[in-house]
């Protein structure tokens, strides 16, 4: 997902100082814009690299993982990137603010891809958990600054200025594994994942040198948490890490200790966090009849998005396996490495955002309702791994089947994408009770978690069987079921929605 959070901003007071503009907009996008590009390109470079590295034999350099547990590492880690946006967001808000959080994440994703670089396996993981944390802090709050550079929300300027900062995003991702794919695959590995550090670098010297070009309210802390309360928080954060310290110390040293020890828990709990966040709220007795009603209703919508996620984001991990061992490396005379696949979607989004918009507004009057939209989310991504049953069906045999079953699958799956995630961002500002305004946005990244949380599950729970026909036919049609269940239920989910449509 070539995309990138966003968290709308409270009132603000002063814009960002003029003079140059960008564009037509605050010379501030300018640097957002090109830290978010560098961002984008270390991330979606060392994504694209990930499951090729931890497959690849020890000989040729790599890790030798099976291609399940490598799967499942990848939708673990992609499920902790956007788990850790909700604390993310919280540290901006109560410690920090959003310039300093970025700051501080740029800097500890630059060190996580260099720890990558390192060859060695401690040194690989612990980058790994750097990138996530460092994720997790920028993903909540370089939206929000985009914000910041509009005071006024009624700024003709400011859907263009998203549009411009979401172009910035799509381009990082699709240069990233065109570059860093390349030198990975064919030159070394480590000399990939520095070369993402490098990226990371370059976004975070920009954002340093631009900052001053920022709104002054990007600085501000909205709510400074107090003394007590800070002192409270060391104490309960302390006290959880004693506990996972104790229990990995033993689980070490029964000589257990395997890679699942960390998958499964990780897993489970993102599927619970959610399900524990719901429950929450709904018991919330501060909320009115009329808000538990869309509180239920978003929940159908909840469910459909993991279940979507599930599928789509297996792009760097499932498709992936499939690009390297199934797919010939030449189309049209013109040889290339697997992990170029990876640029696809970002290409597909910056093709086809404009014409899904322009699509939406010229049928308006027939007026397809948010329900309707998401079916057609979820039918397009039930279809697209229908069509890789069909490509697993003719590389049987060691086959090795022609890119183009890639290509039409990324395109039914972006497609898909334009259908449903911009209208779960939309659905998930109107349905959210003005107590938790913000934390239903973080809540509905979430789904992302919940649907890498299952897919990580299957793939352990399969093992390499998760490439067989059956398990694209199966997980294709369980989203396509959701989809037709969504048209079949979707006045029970029109009415509990109330006045929103």
């Amino acid at each position: 997902m070539a995309s990138s959070l966003t968290k709308d901003a409270a009132a603000q007071v002063t814009p960002a100082s003029g003079g140059k503009t960008f564009f037509g907009h605050p010379r501030g996008l300018a640097t957002l814009f090109m830290t978010e590009m560098w961002e984008r390109f270390s991330f979606y470079g060392m994504r694209a690299l990930l499951v090729l590295y931890l497959v690849a034999p020890a000989a040729k350099g790599g890790l030798g993982f099976a291609a399940a547990t490598a799967a499942a590492i990848y939708s673990v880690y992609n499920a902790t990137v956007y788990l850790l946006a909700m604390p993310g967001g919280w540290i901006a808000d109560r410690l920090w603010g959003p310039r300093k959080t970025v700051a501080v994440a740029g800097t500890i994703i630059m060190i996580g891809h260099f720890l990558l670089a390192v060859p060695v396996e401690i040194s690989f993981f612990v980058g790994l958990v750097f990138i996530a944390i460092g994720s997790g802090l920028l993903k909540a709050n370089i939206s929000t600054m985009v914000g910041h550079l509009y005071p006024d929300r009624n700024d003709p300027r400011r859907d263009g200025g998203f549009t411009i900062f979401y172009m910035g995003i799509n381009l990082g991702a699709f240069a990233a594994p065109l570059v860093i794919g390349t030198i990975g695959q064919n030159v070394n590995w480590h000399l990939g994942f520095a070369l993402a550090g490098v990226g990371m670098a370059l976004g975070l010297a920009q954002y340093l040198l631009g900052t001053r070009h920022l709104a002054p309210v990007s600085n501000e802390v909205p709510a400074p948490m107090r003394s007590e309360e800070r002192t409270a928080l060391l104490r309960k954060a302390g006290l959880w890490a004693l506990a996972a310290v104790v229990f990995y110390v033993v689980v070490l040293a029964t000589g257990s200790f395997t890679i699942n020890w960390v998958l499964w828990p990780l897993s489970l709990a993102g599927i619970a966090l959610p399900a524990w966040y719901f429950v929450r709220i709904h018991r919330d007795r501060d909320l009115t009849s009329d808000e538990r009603s869309k509180m239920t209703g978003y929940v159908w919508f909840f469910i459909a998005a993991a279940v979507f996620w599930m599928i789509y984001d297996q792009s760097g991990s499932t498709l992936t396996v499939f690009a390297q061992d199934h797919t010939a490396g030449r189309l049209w005379g013109v040889g290339f490495p697997s992990s170029w696949f990876q640029s696809l979607n970002p290409l597909y989004i910056m093709a086809l955002a404009p014409v899904v918009a322009a699509l939406w507004v010229k049928l308006r009057s027939k007026n397809p309702s948010t329900t309707v939209k998401f079916a057609y989310g979820l039918l397009g991504i039930g279809i697209s791994f229908g069509v890789m049953m069909m490509a697993q069906a003719a590389a049987s045999g060691g086959a090795k089947v022609t890119p183009l079953w890639l290509a039409l699958v990324y395109l039914i799956q972006t497609v898909a994408e334009l259908c449903l995630s911009p209208v779960g961002l939309s659905v998930s500002t109107k349905l959210a009770p003005a107590k938790y305004a913000g934390q239903i946005m973080g809540l509905w990244f979430l789904a992302v978690t919940a649907g890498d949380c299952v897919a990580a599950i299957t793939q352990l729970v399969l093992g390499n069987a998760f490439l067989s026909q059956a398990s694209f036919a199966v997980q294709g049609a369980i989203a396509a079921l959701a989809g037709v269940a969504f048209v079949l239920w979707r006045k029970k989910v029109i009415r509990l929605m109330g006045d929103v449509h």
